[in-house]
């Protein structure tokens, strides 16, 4: 699909779709909000490119400068239909106008059920499912691992090496990264183990099936089936750096669960919605997790979460034990439902798959003219790419840095993660133009050439 610069893009408002620079960045307008942003925000909350917002849609973000921004990050692949669908827009102004909370646990709504619907009828596997509505992915993972020991009795819990999952007390537990996330806030929940994750580029080529059985041992012999609740893992882990295990681990890792009383939970809160060319990552391998968790793309930027699974486990709980003030909210309801139409009606999926082969195509050409770029990794629209010094696995986070730094002077929003700070991500709304795509990476080619 090719968009010229006057066409919205899928998705998008009648926005210029095209990268324009009026003023250096941040501008004037914006470091005027950043200093009452110093003077109002706790300077705990960071901001990665202090760009202020006026505008987005499609594939760009306009900021109150001026400038048009080519966004490859999607709010961290929260707005992957667009940052302003049609649908999701609509939806939401309807709802607004009818009512936007009554709570779901005091008085309830058909919005709430319409979701629980759709997502026990989208979700991978054909068996009986239930769901809950939450708020965040963190909120949602630790929901999961409350059904998880309600329903086993058992207590403990295997999070990866490299895994992120959130930033609640119990969440930062099963997160690996110390730093932002975990340093000075401890102690932490108990009973969270770490098992060694797949990572093909570090792994000395371990295959997947190796690799978890390498993982299994661990578990096993550091905490014992007897004792496990539940099993947690991104399909593709996501701020550790885009890692994608080698083919075979998630099966052979998802089996051991079954036949050993495990509950294996899938956290698909960045992964999920389209973004990796499967409507889940974990169908990429037939895996059916027996929870999965969803969040961030499932409402277009309103705050929605949820966790999906097998009846028996999801009616657990006792009653009353799930739940939270805004978990389900209308207003987002009716985001995500116009969020799983948009998908269909749009044929994300496909586009995901479309903007997976640009990518991968650009960023292995690009690899093969620099030694720096030591793995080109992902799918769909969420790829990576991992910098290290030439010739070695040693990663060079201060290049990385300067990469990301001098994108963002160019009009490029770019994130960068990995337990080492080396890796750019790459995670384009699925609204955005073929021809900013082409443009992106053209500017991120001359800027290795600089670098």
């Amino acid at each position: 699909m090719t968009v010229t610069a006057t066409q919205p893009a899928v998705g998008g408002p009648q926005l210029p779709q095209e990268r324009r620079l009026v003023t250096e960045i941040p501008g004037p307008l914006s470091r005027s909000l950043a200093a009452r942003k110093d003077g109002a925000v706790s300077s705990a909350v960071g901001t990665m490119l202090p760009v202020y917002v006026a505008a987005a849609g499609g594939g760009v973000v306009v900021d109150i400068d001026g400038n048009s921004l080519i966004d490859l990050g999607s709010g961290i692949a929260v707005t992957t239909v667009g940052n302003s669908n049609p649908r999701v827009a609509e939806a939401v102004a309807a709802q607004a106008s009818a009512f936007t909370h009554t709570c779901f646990m005091i008085t309830p709504y058909d919005g709430y059920i319409e979701v629980a619907e759709a997502l026990n009828r989208l979700t991978p596997g054909d068996h009986d499912k239930r769901t809950a509505l939450f708020n965040s992915g963190a909120e949602a993972v630790e929901n999961a691992i409350k059904i998880a020991r309600s329903h086993t009795g058992k207590q403990a819990v295997v999070a990866f090496d490299h895994g992120y999952h959130g930033r609640t007390n119990l969440t930062m537990a099963l997160t690996a990264k110390s730093m932002p996330y975990k340093s000075g806030f401890g102690p932490f929940a108990p009973e969270v183990y770490r098992a060694p994750m797949s990572y093909p580029f570090r792994d000395g080529g371990l295959d997947g099936v190796t690799a978890a059985r390498r993982a299994i041992e661990v578990i096993e012999k550091q905490v014992g089936a007897a004792n496990l609740a539940a099993v947690v893992i991104e399909p593709i882990q996501g701020e550790g750096g885009f890692v994608v295990p080698a083919p075979g681990f998630l099966p052979a890792l998802a089996a051991w669960c079954t036949d050993n009383g495990v509950v294996f939970v899938a956290d698909e809160v960045q992964t999920g919605f389209a973004r990796t060319g499967d409507l889940f990552a974990c169908e990429d391998e037939g895996v059916v997790p027996d929870l999965i968790v969803t969040a961030k793309g499932i409402a277009g930027g309103l705050p929605l979460a949820a966790v999906t699974g097998r009846a028996e486990m999801m009616n657990a709980p006792h009653a009353g034990g799930l739940g939270g003030t805004y978990g389900g909210n209308p207003l987002a309801c009716a985001a995500a439902l116009a969020v799983f139409e948009s998908i269909e009606a749009d044929g994300l999926v496909d586009r995901a798959r479309q903007i997976g082969a640009m990518l991968t195509e650009r960023l292995t050409a690009l690899q093969a003219a620099d030694a720096r770029i030591g793995d080109v990794r992902g799918r769909g629209a969420m790829m990576a790419i991992e910098l290290v010094e030439p010739g070695t696995t040693e990663p060079d986070a201060a290049l990385t840095q300067r990469v990301a730094a001098a994108a963002h002077a160019q009009g490029l929003v770019v994130l960068v993660c990995g337990t080492w700070g080396n890796v750019l991500r790459f995670l384009p709304p699925l609204s955005i133009p073929d021809h900013l795509l082409a443009e992106a990476f053209g500017v991120l080619e001359q800027i290795f050439k600089d670098s």
